[in-house]
């Protein structure tokens, strides 16, 4: 088994032009290539390169095409995991989703950052800071969560957040930066009346 080049976490490094992380990039976007070419409702096909490519994943876990990473092997996935259409992970930190998380739509998860000094970023200097998203976490359509984020248990993220900082658990936060909106509470079971077929 191929050794993984270790990438520091929380500080510069030499991130882009650099030829060791380019050809694991390189390696994973053709992985995914392949994912995205198969067809939607190929899960036995799906999962063979999911298995490949993800460092860690649970059971029952659908990432709906198409779908890109960095290195995949960064990424860790629990069990019952849901992502819809068009989820992007720049893995170059570990990315953890925990169990029972639903991904809605075009959601991204960057743990890069460019360096802001001109000069540095034009000479490719980059930071990754890893993410943690929680148990049973809902994230919105459109959401992006940022660089070095951690995001707590049953928490929901509205549509269209970008994510700057942490959220803890049990709270809908939403907005641009991302804020907590309010807890969740017992009422948000009877939000709605339930369906009954009769």
């Amino acid at each position: 088994m191929n050794k993984k080049p270790i990438i520091p976490t929380n500080c510069f490094f030499q991130g882009c032009y650099n030829p060791v992380y380019q050809e694991e990039i390189r390696k994973a976007k053709e992985k995914c290539f392949q994912y995205n070419q198969l067809c939607p409702n190929d899960k036995e096909a799906q999962q063979i390169i999911l298995h490949e490519l993800l460092g860690k994943i649970g059971k029952d876990v659908t990432i709906m095409p198409p779908f890109w990473c960095d290195y995949g092997y960064n990424i860790a996935v629990g069990d019952y995991f849901y992502s819809n259409h068009g989820m992007i992970i720049t893995d170059g930190a570990k990315v953890t989703f925990g169990n029972n998380v639903f991904i809605a739509p075009n959601c991204c998860f960057t743990t890069a950052e460019h360096a802001i000094d001109p000069k540095m970023r034009k000479s490719g200097v980059e930071i990754a800071k890893p993410i943690t998203i929680g148990n049973n976490v809902w994230i919105g359509a459109g959401s992006t969560i940022l660089a070095g984020v951690e995001i707590g248990d049953n928490s929901v993220i509205g549509a269209g957040s970008v994510v700057t900082k942490s959220i803890p658990s049990n709270v809908v936060a939403v907005g641009v930066p991302c804020k907590v909106l309010r807890n969740i509470t017992a009422k948000d079971k009877t939000a709605y009346p339930r369906y009954n077929p009769s």
